[in-house]
């Protein structure tokens, strides 16, 4: 296995120094992808790749483009120079950085399959993030007729990119937050399994998010719509 590490960047200049100081002791290469950051978090993205060039590659987007075109983006770098496996992780300091081995070792003995954080939340979840969460995993267990996908939300994870590869070069993925979801419900469909790993989560490291109420649950919502269409045609070709 050839895993590599893709962090997503949009203004997160507080956290993402501490978050590259404690990802530099896995010894895994870093593809940073600024998603059309302010100059303030840009010059600090550009100090974070300047200092440790040696296992960061730095990816500018011009202009924001969401959480997904980010992490594809990454994935095209990644798949080009050969990594086998992408662990994609938050910058906001939310993920528990002391699973990544975990995540790695899991990845190793279970090469084509998608290993998922399932979260432990503390006290500092958003009540309202938490029980939309819980309506958001009902549908993705609707749309995968199954419950093998424990939180379909949750960014750290770790994808076998030949799967990925042929998802991205046959199929629109969303670009924003609803991401997370739309990829992993379809990876889901074209057989790859789902091994989940409790982790903790808290919210977050550098008090921004970028979650917006009411917006991005429009977004989620209509995923799950064009996946839940997506699953009767499914249906109706296997009946």
């Amino acid at each position: 296995m050839k895993p590599c590490i893709i962090v997503p960047v949009y203004n997160h200049e507080k956290a993402l120094p501490e978050v590259i100081a404690k990802l530099k002791g896995y010894g895994v290469h870093c593809f940073l992808v600024n998603d059309g950051s302010s100059v303030l978090c840009t010059e600090v993205i550009e100090d974070c790749a300047r200092v440790e060039s040696g296992w960061i590659s730095l990816l500018n987007r011009p202009e924001n483009g969401g959480k997904g075109a980010a992490v594809i983006d990454a994935f095209q770098e990644a798949i080009r120079l050969g990594y086998s496996h992408a662990l994609q992780i938050d910058a906001d300091g939310q993920h528990d950085f002391n699973d990544i081995r975990q995540f790695l070792e899991a990845g190793r003995g279970h090469p084509e399959a998608m290993i998922l954080g399932k979260p432990v939340f503390d006290d500092s979840v958003p009540k309202s993030r938490l029980y939309g969460r819980s309506m958001t995993n009902i549908w993705v267990w609707i749309n995968t007729l199954s419950f093998d996908i424990a939180d379909g939300m949750c960014g750290f994870r770790l994808y076998p990119l030949a799967a990925v590869e042929r998802l991205i070069s046959s199929t629109q993925i969303s670009k924003r937050m609803d991401f997370d979801i739309d990829i992993v419900v379809r990876l889901y469909w074209q057989g790859v399994q789902a091994i989940n790993i409790p982790t903790a989560v808290k919210y977050p490291l550098d008090g921004v998010s970028h979650f917006q109420l009411w917006q991005d649950n429009v977004r989620i919502s209509k995923t799950h719509a064009r996946l839940f269409f997506g699953l009767l045609t499914r249906l109706i070709r296997l009946g």
